[in-house]
């Protein structure tokens, strides 16, 4: 792992199937401008490196060689350790999907979904902190309408790469700077923002740790406490930060058509009862859905 410090690359190994083009369709349709992009195979950002620094990152999965590729480019160390972990999790590169797909697969309308593309991986965030942010920025809003909006935002809030590395020019905000910010800087609603501030102080203060060092009920009902966080942007946290194989989002519009499209019910109630049946997984069954119709 020390060999990432020096900038030569890491490999980091995967159980296959793994459904790559699926993923990186994902994380290039979702990429914040500024701060990440998907290119050739791809993706790619900053990151804050040892001792204040900034490194890029060029994560490249290799479906031929059975492992994901990390190139960096840093002006400092790196923790190559904590990188591996980050490029782990947010890849989703521990995941058994023989097990997920077989399970999976035995559901009559989910199965042919699961068949078509085997080993699709539910992504993570290589900053924790940051995927909440994106979850609120989310709320009600396109994909695309929220890409704009973050892309703004970190601009205006982020720490600036100095040069820039191609089109990667910011940092995310850091949870310091986002508490700092005042509702009104927001371009969004009053609420909304000021559920964004609130998290910020409270990650912070370190009396939120939405990285996985708390156990997930208590992440959850510490999030759940902040007026403008409801249950879905407390799932897609769940699934996405806090790496639950198993959350569900029975109230997402993407989970509607999903089941729209396989003929399935689409009351609140039935869309549950249905899920049951694909625990402890439903996580994956959600990017099934999602993959169905996008």
């Amino acid at each position: 792992m020390e060999n990432a410090a020096k900038g030569l690359p890491l490999h980091l190994s995967y159980r296959p199937p793994f459904a790559v083009d699926a993923l990186l369709s994902f994380l290039s349709a979702r990429a914040v401008p500024g701060v990440e992009v998907v290119r050739d195979g791809t993706y790619r950002r900053a990151v804050r490196a040892a001792g204040g620094g900034t490194a890029v990152i060029a994560v490249t999965p290799d479906p031929t060689k059975g492992h994901v590729t990390v190139d960096v480019s840093a002006d400092h160390g790196i923790d190559s350790a904590g990188l591996a972990r980050d490029t782990r999790r947010a890849f989703d590169l521990d995941a058994d999907s023989q097990t997920i797909d077989a399970a999976l697969a035995r559901d009559p309308e989910l199965g042919p979904l699961v068949r078509r593309i085997p080993g699709l991986r539910v992504p993570g965030s290589f900053d924790a902190f940051e995927l909440v942010v994106r979850a609120i920025f989310g709320q009600q809003v396109s994909v695309l309408g929220a890409r704009t909006s973050l892309s703004r935002f970190a601009a205006r809030f982020g720490d600036p790469l100095d040069p820039p590395h191609g089109d990667i020019s910011h940092l995310f905000p850091t949870a310091e700077r986002v508490a700092e910010i005042s509702p009104e800087d927001l371009e969004m609603p009053r609420g909304r923002a000021e559920a964004i501030r609130r998290v910020g102080e409270l990650v912070a203060s370190r009396e939120l740790d939405p990285s996985g060092g708390a156990s997930l009920d208590e992440t959850l009902s510490t999030l759940g406490e902040v007026r403008g966080i409801g249950p879905w942007t407390l799932a897609y946290i769940a699934m996405r930060a806090l790496r639950d194989s198993d959350a569900f989002l029975v109230g997402d519009l993407g989970v509607r058509k999903g089941f729209e499209m396989l003929g399935l019910p689409t009351t609140s109630r039935e869309v549950l009862e249905r899920a049951e049946r694909w625990s402890p997984w439903r996580a994956y069954a959600v990017m099934h859905l999602w993959h169905a119709h996008g």
